[in-house]
This record gives structure tokens, C-alpha cells and sequence, in this order.
């Protein structure tokens, strides 16, 4: 509604405002989209496909209802972050420091700095088992990947990565093809995926640490860096809001699915009775039920989810640093205009990198125990993320949380505290749980 006056008189009237044609609408969500989306496809990275792969075939469905209470938790929290950078127009890191003060900005940084350089670490991890599955060199392969990822952001053009970003986002469709490929039992994933239960064998160590693992690659710290420093770029305002709540929740439906696929492709493996060491090993072992193409298709798909969550980690590692440091960091600028932000990305990446070829490194190893240390590290990043969503003197009444949000909100904080605390008991009383059958 607008508010106008008729000529000579002095009242107003209201006029009702256009309202916009279904097509406007469609082409304003298409050009908001992006964020929500991205930062949910990017999370089913290299360490997801491992974590709900090997939950596949060690337990088969048995715990796909994980997945779909991951769910509305996975947009509730997302949905906050893209609610917060277009009320501040600022990326996560900023607001931290300047809502709680330099220690506990400092604190979280490091705490994302940590996790990401060893996440970013699993992602290289992953090319290099990739590599060496499909008979290629990881000396070589890996570094090129690395140059790309590079390559990748120095545009100067926020759009043209996004669009190059969401184009490997939709190859991850393929999961639908290879989940079918496998033969899955649907009736019972479909029981399995509405009726929580704990698996044949009870709670054991290796059950709570997939768990812990399968909730820390579903929601992961750097996503709520990632997603509010790429609002802040893209520059989305008050009006944006309500599509970037449905991009969100179309990235969290897709995630989820995408998870499932994974899981039905490991199931592939435990109704098999195969065994693995890590998903490129499963992909050649699933051979006789999905082809050489279709073993082919995982590995590349393997690449794909790494290249994915690298470029969406180190990113939010480059937009936390240079928000914190005063630097200019913005994927619209040129190499020229902002050096200090791409030398950080840059640096990630190569770090990374670099890591991954050491001889003998644990690869598989090093991808699950991160996913771990994801999940423990979570909490206290959702609690920042929480108090300002509280702070109603800096958001208004229309950005802040509202009652619900904040039962839900603490309803998952706590849930997440007493996973962590579970996990730090398991690996301080290594008998707490009994030994998997």
C-alpha cells in the first residue's frame, strides 16, 4: 500500500500497489538464489560422501531418519545466517567481533581457521584417492585441482562464479541416478527413513561416532561464515529476504537427498556384505551392480563434492580474515584490487594441498576425524550465531528471532553440546560403549 493525496485536498488515501506478476516473482528468486543453495550442495563435500557412504554400509538405511531430522535443523540455522546478513548488510565474522569484542572474535576465527584448513585438508584428500583409484598421478592431479580452485575466484566477478559454482552443483544429480543403479530395497529405506531407531548391534563406539560425524558434515561451522559473507557480497537487501528463505530451504531439501543417495549407495556395499577403506575403494568394489561407468561416475563424483567444499571453505576463511583485518574482501574486485583476500584463499587452498601429499598420510582417517571435530566445534559457533539473532536493539523486530526460533533454536544447541560431550567421554573411557559386532 502507498499513501498519496487527491488534488485539493488535503487527506490521504491509500492506493493499493501493484502487485507483481508470478514471472517477476520467479525472475527475483532466480536472481537472489544462490547462497542458500550453494552453501547446502557445498556441504555434501568430499567428507560427506565418505561419512554417509560408510553409514550406508556399515548399518545400510538404518539411519537415513538421521538425515530427515537433520533437515528442518540444517534450515533453521542456515536460515538465520541469511536473515542476519541482510538485516547487517555484514559477514559472521564482523559481527562477532563487533557485538562481543575483540577475545571472542579473535577465539572464533581461530576456532573457523582451525576446522577449515583440516575440512579443506579432506577435501584434497579425497581427489588424491580419486586419482589414484582412476590410475592418475596425486602429484599431479591434486596441484591441478589446486590451480583450479584458484582459477576458479580470481574473476573479479561475483556472478561469474557463482554461476560456474551452481553448475557443479547441479552434476550432483547424478547421486539419484547411482542410488537407483544399486538396486535398493525402497520399502525398507522408506520404513527405516520415518521410524528413528538404533541399528541391529545397539549403541556402540563406532554407531556414536558416525552419528557425531554425520551431524558434523551436515551442519558444519564454516557454513554460517560462508553464507552470511556471500550475502554480504552479493549485496541482498530487506526485500530479498523471502526468496533467500526459499533458497535456503530448496539447498536443504537438496542436501538431504543428495545424503540419502549416498547412503543407498553404501547400503549397495552392506547388503553385499563388502568391505571398504574408503570411497574410491567402494565405487571399484561396486562394480558388478553399478559397471565400470557407474564406478567411474562416483569417483568423479568424489572430485566434484571436493572442488565444491574447497572453494565454499577456503572462501569462508578469505571473507572471515579480511572482515576481521579491515581488508577489502569481495569476489567483485579484481587480483589487483583486493591481493591480501585472494592470497589468503590462495594460501588455503595451497596449504591444504600440500598436506595431502605428504607420504603416508592417513587420508581416510584424516576425513572422518574431521567430520568429528566439525560436530564438536559446532556448538559454540551456534550460540554466537544465536545471541545475535537476539539482539533486538541491532536487528529490529522484523530480523530478530522469535520465540520459536529461539525453543528450536536452544533445543539443537543442547542436543549438539550432549553429542560432543558423549564423544569426549567415548575417547576418554574408550570401554563407555561396547565394541561393534
Amino acid at each position: 500500500m502507498s499513501l498519496t493525496t487527491s488534488p485539493g485536498s488535503q487527506s490521504p488515501r491509500l492506493i493499493a500497489a501493484p502487485r507483481r506478476s508470478w514471472r517477476h516473482r520467479v525472475l527475483h528468486f532466480l536472481v537472489v538464489a544462490g547462497p542458500g543453495l550453494i552453501v547446502m550442495v557445498a556441504d555434501n563435500d568430499a567428507g560427506a560422501v565418505s561419512t554417509y557412504t560408510q553409514a550406508g554400509a556399515q548399518y545400510g538405511t538404518s539411519l537415513v531418519w538421521l538425515l530427515l531430522l537433520l533437515l528442518p535443523v540444517t534450515y533453521f540455522i542456515q536460515e538465520m545466517v541469511a536473515r542476519l546478513g541482510i538485516a547487517t548488510g555484514e559477514g559472521h565474522a564482523a559481527m562477532i567481533y563487533q557485538r562481543f569484542g575483540r577475545w571472542w572474535g579473535r577465539f572464533s576465527l581461530a576456532d573457523l581457521l582451525l576446522v577449515n584448513f583440516l575440512t579443506l585438508a579432506t577435501e584434497f584428500a579425497a581427489i588424491a584417492l580419486a586419482a589414484r583409484q582412476l590410475g592418475l598421478a596425486p602429484t599431479v592431479v591434486v596441484p591441478l585441482a589446486a590451480i583450479g580452485l584458484i582459477l576458479l575466484v580470481g574473476t573479479g566477478s561475483y556472478r561469474r562464479w557463482e554461476r560456474m559454482t551452481l553448475a557443479l552443483c547441479g552434476l550432483n544429480l547424478a547421486w539419484f541416478a547411482l542410488a537407483a543403479l544399486v538396486g535398493p530395497h525402497w520399502g525398507e529405506a522408506a520404513a527405516d527413513a520415518i521410524r528413528p531407531h538404533v541399528p541391529p548391534g545397539g549403541v556402540t563406539g563406532s554407531l556414536v561416532f558416525l552419528v557425531i560425524a554425520i551431524v558434523g558434515t551436515t551442519i558444519a561451522p564454516w557454513q554460517l561464515f560462508f553464507q552470511q559473507s556471500c550475502v554480504a557480497d552479493k549485496r541482498l537487501r530487506f526485500a530479498d529476504l523471502k526468496a533467500a528463505r526459499i533458497d535456503t530451504f530448496v539447498g536443504a531439501i537438496a542436501v538431504v537427498a543428495f545424503a540419502g543417495c549416498m547412503m543407498l549407495v553404501g547400503d549397495g556395499m552392506f547388503r553385499a556384505g563388502l568391505s571398504y577403506e574408503d570411497p574410491a575403494q567402494m565405487a571399484w568394489a561396486l562394480r558388478p551392480s553399478i559397471g565400470h561407468a557407474g564406478a567411474t561416475v562416483i569417483l568423479l563424483l568424489m572430485c566434484n563434492a571436493a572442488l565444491l567444499g574447497a572453494t565454499a571453505i577456503s572462501l569462508s576463511s578469505a571473507w572471515a580474515w579480511g572482515e576481521v583485518m579491515g581488508w577489502r574482501n569481495t569476489l567483485q574486485a579484481k587480483l589487483s584490487e583486493a591481493p591480501r583476500f585472494y592470497a589468503i584463499y590462495a594460501a588455503c587452498v595451497a596449504g591444504a594441498a600440500g598436506l595431502v601429499l605428504l607420504p603416508g598420510a592417513p587420508l581416510q582417517t584424516i576425513i572422518l576425524g574431521v567430520q568429528v571435530l566439525a560436530g564438536v566445534m559446532l556448538p559454540s559457533a551456534v550460540v554466537f550465531l544465536q545471541l545475535l539473532l537476539n539482539d533486538r536493539e541491532m536487528l529490529g523486530a522484523r530480523f530478530a528471532n522469535r520465540p520459536w526460533n529461539n525453543w528450536v533454536n536452544w533445543t539443537v544447541i543442547a542436543v549438539l553440546f550432549g553429542l560432543s560431550f558423549v564423544l569426549a567421554a567415548q575417547v576418554l573411557m574408550p570401554g563407555l560403549f561396547p565394541a561393534a559386532a
